[in-house]
């Protein structure tokens, strides 16, 4: 019953300015990520309002080509105007519950297989699980349950992360901390947009 958010959200996409201009020339739409190790599962991702992180992870995708299906040459930074729908939402109780009962699911159907239960894994030096191949399959295994049983499909997907160091010693905030959004019916996506910047010359007395 609450599950439906109502409302707009903005999300910000990091990626190739050569991409950005002809997505918002609507010549292109964002490619729907399909990694075995994307965090919320498959779909297009954002960050929820924050294009300074957005430009940040297009930065480092250009500095390291290998990390990344299409090289970035020059980062830039879109955004998006977001009807979240119908979505699973990682910050309310009752959604967590269900991922966990997924969890079940999928960890049922891969040992009866005699397959290997996937890893969420770190990266180089990070302390990050960076890697998230058994939370995607377990989003997956959630998507496919309620399509096999005709449930309503989930239009979206949303979930919090703490990542990076600590942003001062025995903090509990570190410095990547953010929401994160992975859209999964491109109609949720209302309209991209060239983010501006803040003048200050139009500040209220």
């Amino acid at each position: 019953m609450y599950t439906t958010r109502t409302g707009l959200v903005l999300g910000f996409h990091g990626c190739d300015e050569a991409i950005a201009q002809r997505v918002i020339s609507n010549d292109a739409y964002l490619r729907e990520s399909q990694n075995i190790h994307d965090w919320l599962g498959h779909g297009v991702y954002f960050w929820e309002n924050s294009p300074e992180r957005a430009l940040e992870f297009a930065t480092f995708l250009r500095d390291n080509p290998s990390r990344s299906l299409n090289p970035i040459k020059r980062p830039a930074v879109i955004g998006a105007v977001i009807d979240l729908g119908f979505c699973f939402d990682l910050l309310d109780y009752g959604s967590l519950q269900i991922l966990k009962t997924s969890y079940q699911i999928f960890k049922s159907i891969w040992e009866n297989s005699g397959r290997t239960i996937p890893q969420n894994l770190m990266v180089g030096n990070s302390n990050d699980l960076l890697l998230r191949n058994l939370d995607c399959a377990v989003f997956e295994t959630l998507h496919k349950f309620r399509s096999d049983n005709d449930e309503q499909p989930y239009d979206s997907v949303r979930g919090v992360f703490w990542e990076g160091g600590e942003l001062y010693p025995n903090a509990g905030f570190r410095e990547k901390d953010h929401i994160q959004l992975c859209i999964r019916n491109p109609n949720c996506i209302k309209g991209f947009f060239y983010p501006r910047k803040y003048s200050p010359k139009y500040n209220k007395v």
